[in-house]
C-alpha cells in the first residue's frame, strides 16, 4: 500500500504555483511526504534570553538589554554601533548596512531583544547585523515555546518560505497515512518511537530540548529515522543479495593441476591467508551459483596470485576468465602476471585497452569471441559492444571502487550463457572500513588477505615542508648513486590531467638540471600508451634511476629495487590515494622510505592526514581515518555512491547502528516481507536500478 502523502503533489499546499513547485523540485520535493522528510539541518534557539555575562563566542543567542549609546565608527568600513547592556555584561552590535531612520529609531528606544551569533570583535563580544526588535519599558515579548528550524535551501527559496510548507505538511500529518511499516517487535527492542511523532518532533523540537544533543545526531527521533534509513539500505543490498542466489552460474569443480601447475614456476609459496582466501573463492565457485566476492587485502599482499589461482581452476574446466582494471598502466601489470604465468602452460591471454585501434584490435577482439584467449585483460573497454565473449565464467574487477555499479551489471549481462551468470571476484588494495562493508557492500562476501609475503619491508614515512626541497633531492641523489632506485610522485589541486602532466614535466625538467648525473624518466597521464609502457620497461629493468610521475603510478607498479618515494603536495590526496602510492615501494627487501613533501602552511585536516600516514602502514587504520576526515562519497568515489546518498542518517555518526540494523534486516526479510519493498518506496525510490549487480 502506498502511503497517502505520498500521493499528495505539493502543488496542492497553498501558496505553491508552478515557479515554486519548480524551485522545490530541485530540493527533489514533489509530494507532500517528500517535505516532512526535508528535515532541519539545525536549529536555533530563540526560545530564552541569555544573560549577556553568560554568553559564549560562536553561539547564537538571543540577548535583551537597554540601550547604552548608539554612534557611526569610521574605519576601513563605516558601521553603526549600538551598545547594549543588562546588569550581567555588555554587548555592541554591529550594522555595516544602515540608515539615518534605524539609527534614530535605535537612539530613541530604551530596550532591544535581538537574536544573532556571538562573535569576537574590536570593541569586544558583537553580533553583526542581528534580528531585532525593539521594546518600550513595559513591552513583555512572549519566548518561542519550540526551537527555530533552518532547512536546506536552494536559490529563491527562503527560511520563512520552507517553514511555512513545512508547517502545512505537518498539518496533514497522522498516523494513519504516514503509514508505520518498522513492526511492534523491532520498534519495541530496539526502543524506536512512532514515525509520525519522531517528524513532528524534527520539525518542532520543544523548548529545553538539549541542542547538543540534536547537533550530535543523538535525539531518538534522530535514532528513529537514521534507524530506518540505514534498515532500507541494508534491505536493497540484501535483496539484491537474495536475488543472486537466484541465478545459477557455471559449477567449476575444485581439479586444480592447473592452479599447482601455476604455483611450481613460482620462486615463493602462497602465505597462510592466500590459501585460505583461495578456499573461500574455490567453495563459491563449486556453489551453482554467481560467486560475489570482495577480497580486500593491503598493498603486496598478494591479491592477483589469488586471482591467478582462482583463473586457473576456471580456465582447467574450459571456460574463459575477464581481468578488469581501472587504468591502462594496472591493466597492462596485470596483462603480464598473467602472460607469465599462464603462457608457459599453453594457454593464451588477450588485451583489450581503449587506445587499441586497427587490425590489432581486430585480432585481440576475435581471440576473445572464439575463445582462443582462455584469459581477457582490460581497462572498461571490456564494455565495449564490439566485445563477445567464447565462454565467460569469471570476471575479475581490480579497485571496485574506481568502477560503477553498473559497470558490474554491464559485465555481468555480457557473460551470460543460457541463463548462466559469470562469477564475479572483486579486489581492493584500499582496505574498506568495516562501517563501509557493513553498508555498500553488505552483498558481497568479503575475504581479507591479512598477512604480507615475507620479506617486505615496512616503509617509514617521514613528513617535510618543501622549504626543505634541496636536502630531499639530495637524498634522491645518495639512494640512486648507492644503487637504489626512486619515485618522485607530482600531485596538484586542480582536476585537470592537462595541468598535473604539465607539473610533472616541469618537476622532471627541474630535476633533469639538478641531477644531471642520474637517469631519470617521466610518466604522466597524457602519454601513450606504448610510451608509458616503454618508461616503466626501462625503470623495472634499472636502466632508469628517477621516475618523476603523475599518481598515474598509484596502484599495479611493482619494482623490488625502488626503495624511496618522494610525494609533493601530499595535503591534497585523501589518506587512500597516498597509502596506495606509498605501496609502489618496500616491495624488495631494502629498508624503504616515503618523503612527504607539504606546502607551509598545513591545515588542520592536513596535519591529521599527514601524521597518521607517519604514524601507521595499516591500511584498515588509515581507511578508518579516511572515512572520518573525508565521508563515505569521496572514499567510495562519486560512481559507487548511488547506495550512500542518506537523507538523515550519517555513516560515520550512526556506525554504532549498524549492527542491529543488520539484525532487524533479517527478521523482516523472514518474518515481514511484504514491508520490505514500502520501506525501499519510501527511502530508495530508485532502488530497482541497482539490483541485479
Amino acid at each position: 500500500m502506498v502511503d497517502a502523502l505520498e500521493t499528495q503533489d505539493i502543488k496542492e499546499l497553498k501558496g505553491v504555483g508552478q515557479a515554486m513547485a519548480e524551485k522545490l523540485a530541485k530540493l527533489n520535493l514533489h509530494t507532500v511526504h517528500d517535505l516532512l522528510f526535508h528535515l532541519p539541518i539545525r536549529y536555533q534557539d530563540r526560545t530564552r534570553v541569555v544573560p549577556i555575562g553568560q554568553l559564549r563566542f560562536g553561539d547564537e543567542a538571543v540577548v535583551e538589554g537597554e540601550i547604552s549609546g548608539v554612534e557611526i565608527k569610521m574605519g576601513k568600513r563605516r558601521s553603526l554601533i549600538c551598545r547594549l547592556r543588562d546588569g550581567t555584561g555588555s554587548i555592541c552590535l554591529r550594522f555595516f548596512h544602515f540608515n539615518a531612520a534605524q539609527k534614530k529609531q535605535l537612539e530613541q528606544a530604551p530596550r532591544v531583544r535581538c537574536f544573532g551569533e556571538i562573535r569576537r570583535g574590536a570593541t569586544g563580544v558583537e553580533i553583526y547585523h542581528p534580528e531585532y526588535t525593539l521594546l518600550q519599558e513595559a513591552d513583555e515579548l512572549t519566548p518561542q515555546q519550540q526551537l527555530t528550524p533552518i532547512y536546506p535551501l536552494t536559490e529563491g527559496l527562503t527560511q520563512t518560505k520552507i517553514r511555512q510548507l513545512c508547517e502545512q505538511a505537518l498539518e496533514r500529518l497522522t498516523p494513519m497515512n504516514l503509514r508505520e511499516w518498522l513492526p511492534e517487535p523491532i520498534r519495541q527492542r530496539f526502543s524506536l518511537p512512532p514515525l509520525a511523532e519522531a517528524i513532528r518532533f524534527l520539525h518542532h523540537p520543544d523548548r529545553g530540548t538539549d541542542l547538543d544533543q540534536l547537533k550530535a545526531g543523538a535525539h531518538p527521533a534522530q535514532y528513529r529515522l537514521s534507524f530506518e534509513e540505514l534498515l532500507a539500505h541494508q534491505l536493497s543490498l540484501i535483496g539484491k543479495r537474495h536475488q543472486a542466489l537466484q541465478d545459477h552460474a557455471v559449477r567449476i569443480d575444485n581439479q586444480g593441476s592447473l592452479a599447482q601447475q601455476l604455483l611450481s614456476q613460482l620462486p615463493f609459496a602462497p602465505t597462510g591467508a592466500q590459501q585460505r582466501v583461495t578456499g573461500e573463492i574455490l567453495r563459491d565457485l563449486a556453489s551453482g551459483h554467481p560467486m560475489l566476492r570482495l577480497v580486500q587485502g593491503d598493498v603486496g599482499s598478494g591479491k592477483t596470485l589469488v586471482a591467478g589461482m582462482a583463473a586457473a581452476h576456471v580456465i582447467e574446466q574450459g571456460y574463459q576468465v575477464a581481468v578488469m582494471a581501472p587504468t591502462e598502466i594496472l591493466a597492462e601489470q596485470h596483462y603480464l602476471n598473467f602472460k607469465n604465468w599462464f603462457e608457459p602452460l599453453g594457454i593464451q591471454v588477450a588485451w583489450m585497452i581503449g587506445k587499441l585501434k586497427g587490425k590489432q584490435r581486430q585480432t585481440e577482439l576475435e581471440r576473445i569471441a572464439d575463445g582462443s584467449a582462455a584469459v581477457v585483460i582490460g581497462t572498461h573497454a571490456l564494455f565495449q559492444e564490439a566485445v563477445t565473449f567464447h565462454k565467460l565464467a569469471l570476471a575479475i574487477i581490480d579497485e571496485q571502487h574506481r568502477f560503477g555499479v553498473h559497470q558490474r551489471m554491464a559485465l555481468r549481462e555480457k557473460g551470460e550463457i543460457q541463463g548462466l551468470y559469470p562469477h564475479q571476484l572483486i579486489m581492493t588494495a584500499t582496505p574498506i572500513p568495516r562501517t563501509l562493508a557493513m553498508s555498500a557492500y553488505a552483498d558481497l562476501d568479503c575475504s581479507v588477505i591479512d598477512e604480507l609475503p615475507p620479506g617486505r619491508t615496512p616503509v617509514n614515512t617521514i613528513v617535510v615542508s618543501d622549504q626543505r626541497r634541496p636536502e630531499v633531492i639530495e637524498r634522491v641523489r645518495h639512494a640512486c648513486q648507492e644503487g637504489k632506485q626512486a619515485y618522485w610522485v607530482c600531485t596538484l589541486i586542480e582536476e585537470s590531467e592537462a595541468l598535473q602532466c604539465q607539473a610533472a614535466e616541469d618537476t622532471w625538467e627541474q630535476l633533469q638540471a639538478q641531477l644531471p648525473d642520474l637517469s631519470i624518466g617521466l610518466v604522466h597521464g597524457r602519454m601513450k600508451a606504448q610510451e608509458k609502457a616503454e618508461v616503466m620497461t626501462r625503470f623495472k629493468q634499472g636502466e632508469l634511476q628517477l621516475l618523476v610521475a603523475t599518481t598515474v603510478i598509484e596502484v599495479g607498479v611493482d619494482v623490488p629495487n625502488a626503495s624511496l618515494m618522494v610525494i609533493e603536495n601530499p595535503e591534497r590526496l585523501g589518506l587512500a590515494q597516498l597509502h596506495q602510492l606509498r605501496g609502489r615501494v618496500g616491495r624488495g627487501q631494502t629498508a624503504s622510505h616515503c618523503v612527504l613533501l607539504y606546502k607551509a602552511p598545513l591545515g588542520a585536516q592536513g596535519k591529521a592526514r599527514l601524521g597518521i600516514m607517519r604514524d601507521t602502514t595499516d591500511g584498515f587504520k588509515i581507511a578508518e581515518k579516511d572515512l572520518e576526515l573525508r565521508g563515505p562519497g569521496e572514499l567510495l568515489g562519486t560512481r559507487q555512491t548511488g547506495l550512500l546518498e542518506f537523507k538523515v542518517a550519517d555513516l560515520q555518526r550512526d556506525k554504532a547502528l549498524l549492527d542491529d540494523v543488520q539484525q532487524a534486516a533479517q527478521y523482516l526479510y523472514q518474518y515481514h516481507p511484504d514491508c520490505v519493498s514500502p520501506l525501499l518506496s519510501r527511502w530508495l525510490p530508485q532502488h530497482s536500478r541497482y539490483l541485479n549487480v
